[in-house]
């Protein structure tokens, strides 16, 4: 509120009603927000000037209140109107240029004290809800400003995004230096090592082959040797040592008596055996 008890010192000779109070409050919540008096009435005329304090003859009518206001920054111009009705005070703010137009109600009682209307720091109550009400209900939206800065900034962005493409689209501009390096294969790897499966299917040379030998798929293997033989299942040197050998029965072991593979006794009909 800094600024407003030197603005009610000045006009307190003119203030004789709780509504005359409220006014200069309003008055004051205008001023703070980028707007300045230019006169009373609701006309303009050639006395007009901008200024942070109230008209001398801005509480000449007690029915009725009536001040225009024009922005610091744009030639926006308002026009406050406020009417006595019983205990309450209405303000009218409407923007001539776009005619729009917005309204508070203020109850007397709520916001000044009637009896302390000359103690500055007595006459008003709940001064901070008073303010919040002014500023969300009446004043308009701080966008005079805020709003061609957003402007400015969204085409600066699509001017931006335009001159990269330009850039990205020319074939003769040289790679910024910012930009990412392109990858680039592990020199370790050799050069033409596609196909090397196919070359190599044990993978013998490293790196996995096409062909999944058994013996060294990593299981637990019996530690025998092909080349050797099998016993009653093949001779030794059937197998020729580091040949790829699946085993095709149990190795070391005989096999037992007759078992499903074996044909059938002779007159045996059994179709399920």
């Amino acid at each position: 509120m800094a600024g407003l008890e030197v603005l009610f010192t000045c006009v307190s000779d003119n203030i004789r009603s709780a509504h005359d109070a409220v006014v200069c409050f309003v008055h004051w919540e205008m001023i703070k927000s980028g707007y300045r008096c230019v006169g009373s009435g609701d006309t303009p005329s050639g006395s007009d000037k901008k200024s942070e304090m109230l008209p001398s003859d801005w509480s000449s009518n007690r029915e009725i209140y009536s001040l225009r206001y024009q922005a610091n920054d744009s030639n926006a111009q308002l026009l406050l109107k406020a009417m006595v009705v019983d205990s309450s005070l209405i303000f009218n703010l409407m923007n001539l240029s776009t005619q729009q137009v917005s309204d508070l109600t203020v109850n007397m009682s709520d916001h000044v004290n009637a009896d302390q209307l000359h103690t500055f720091d007595s006459v008003y109550k709940d001064a901070d809800s008073l303010t919040v009400k002014v500023r969300t209900q009446l004043l308009p939206p701080q966008e005079t400003t805020t709003g061609r800065r957003t402007t400015r900034k969204s085409r600066r962005d699509e001017d931006e995004e335009q001159r990269r493409g330009r850039e990205d689209s020319d074939p003769l501009r040289v790679p910024s230096r910012h930009h990412p390096h392109p990858h680039r294969p592990n020199p370790l790897v050799p050069p033409f090592a596609a196909g090397g499966a196919d070359l190599d299917p044990f993978g013998s040379h490293g790196g996995g082959g096409m062909i999944v030998d058994p013996l060294r798929s990593g299981y637990p293997r019996s530690g025998f040797d092909p080349s050797s033989g099998i016993p009653d299942i093949l001779p030794p040197g059937a197998v020729p040592p580091g040949a790829r050998f699946d085993p095709f029965g149990p190795i070391g072991q005989r096999r037992p008596g007759p078992d499903p593979d074996h044909m059938p006794p002779p007159g045996y009909d059994d179709m399920f055996m």
